[in-house]
């Protein structure tokens, strides 16, 4: 999952991607509105953690440009109102949640989890094929009834050529869903990374390589 954080109180934002880093998603952090519609031009998010209160250009903006864009990425919203006609007026810009400062972070961490999976088509509980069985809810992987423990980038790299049901899916793909923008896009992590989980997956090979394209299960 990717998320975008846009909270002006740095040490705040970078404490939550921090945190957020720990739970194995990819986050990236800005500081005011037009960073945070640039990003969102560019990069597909899952969830974007708004501060309501941006500089430049304000939350409420950033809200309604990402509803009026038609973007899948969900909106939760933070702010220092908790009175219920700011909160009411949060959710009728389009945020799909809102959370008031200051706040408990296991619980960011749950709505974010949340929207994340409102923000893609309905998955199934388990993914299955070429005989691995990947539940995203468990964080477990098993192969032909032999459980496989792998590390957090090696899951997500997995689970991201599961769900690509047998198409290629790029190395430049992988590293924008896996990693986080702070990742050198010139770095051969994905090979590596990918080297170790064939490794751990073991015989037959699974994961196949296309020259030039990327890679896949067939």
């Amino acid at each position: 999952m990717r998320v975008l954080v846009a909270e002006d109180e740095r040490m705040l934002a970078d404490s939550i991607a921090e945190g957020l880093r720990a739970e194995a998603l990819a986050v990236d952090v800005v500081y005011d509105g037009d960073a945070a519609l640039e990003r969102l031009g560019v990069n597909d998010y899952d969830v974007l953690v708004l501060d309501r209160d941006l500089p430049v250009v304000h939350g409420d903006d950033v809200c309604r440009a990402v509803v009026e864009s038609g973007a899948l990425v969900r909106v939760l919203m933070l702010t220092a109102a908790a009175a219920v006609p700011a909160r009411v007026d949060g959710l009728r810009i389009g945020a799909d949640d809102y959370l008031t400062k200051p706040f408990a972070f296991e619980e960011l961490v749950a709505r974010i989890l949340a929207l994340g999976r409102r923000a893609r088509p309905a998955a199934p509980p388990a993914l299955e094929r070429a005989g691995i069985r990947l539940d995203p809810s468990r964080q477990e992987v098993v192969r032909d009834g032999r459980y496989v423990r792998l590390a957090r980038k090696e899951f997500g790299l997995l689970a991201e050529l599961m769900r690509a049901d047998g198409t290629i899916v790029s190395a430049e793909r992988l590293l924008e869903k896996v990693w986080d923008e702070h990742t050198d896009p010139f770095t051969n992590t994905v090979r590596v990374t990918l080297m170790k989980l064939r490794r751990k997956l073991g015989e037959p090979q699974v994961i196949e390589t296309v020259p030039g394209a990327g890679y896949r299960i067939p």
